[in-house]
């Protein structure tokens, strides 16, 4: 089904997470931590779960360092319960994060989820004024010169290309870009149109408008 590398300094958890993901006839590659993860291509790979609190290079560490090189789903598995924990992994390049101790079903759930996602459907691109979106590649361009978002990122800009000039609460983008099986906090999809917003600023547009006291709008 489909290749996934799985990142954490305790060989029990390790341990699970192959035996889980093996049922579902995916195949798992384990690491012990993120040194040797770094040595790997990250091409190979169609999801990644990381652990958080690792000795050395931690697992915010790694994706801040390793994101431009990933070009697949990065789900966090940490024992940190805050909420400032949870937005620092999304800040950094994650796609989502899990709390430990997770069940069986929930992770495989999880997984399934983002390689859902991750499909790419054939569908023409959508222009704006000096956007362009392509949605085979999954590509946001400005002036034709790509922008590196993240996956939530990206696909927070593509929901809202979608549909110009509508409203969407941050429970409504949460919904159609990570499902009803998301786990994520509906307060994530702030973080994460934060940071596309600076992505874009930079570039030199401004397509996303907030309406304050409902949500986002897509005004290019």
């Amino acid at each position: 089904m489909a290749k996934i590398l799985a990142i954490d300094d305790e060989p029990a958890v390790l341990s699970l997470l192959v035996a889980i993901l093996k049922k579902d006839g995916h195949e798992v590659v384990a690491v012990e931590n993120a040194e040797k993860a770094l040595a790997l291509d990250f091409s190979r790979f169609d999801l990644i779960l990381c652990d958080v609190m690792m000795p050395g290079i931690d697992g915010f560490e790694f994706v801040a360092s390793a994101r431009e090189r990933i070009d697949c789903p990065i789900v966090f598995l940490t024992a940190k319960s805050e909420e400032n924990d949870a937005v620092t992994g999304l800040s950094v390049g994650a796609d989502d994060y899990m709390r430990k101790p997770f069940g069986a079903a929930e992770l495989r759930a999880k997984v399934a989820a983002h390689l859902r996602r991750e499909k790419r459907e054939r569908h023409a691109a959508l222009t704006f004024d000096g956007i362009r979106i392509d949605l085979a590649a999954k590509q946001l361009y400005v002036h034709d010169a790509p922008i590196k978002l993240t996956k939530w990122e990206y696909a927070i800009c593509e929901h809202l290309a979608k549909h110009p000039g509508q409203v969407f609460s941050k429970a409504q983008i949460l919904e159609a870009v990570a499902g009803w099986d998301a786990q994520s906090d509906v307060s994530t999809v702030a973080v994460h149109v934060g940071n596309a917003r600076t992505k874009l600023k930079s570039a030199g547009v401004a397509p996303i408008e907030t309406v304050w006291g409902i949500g986002y709008k897509w005004t290019a």
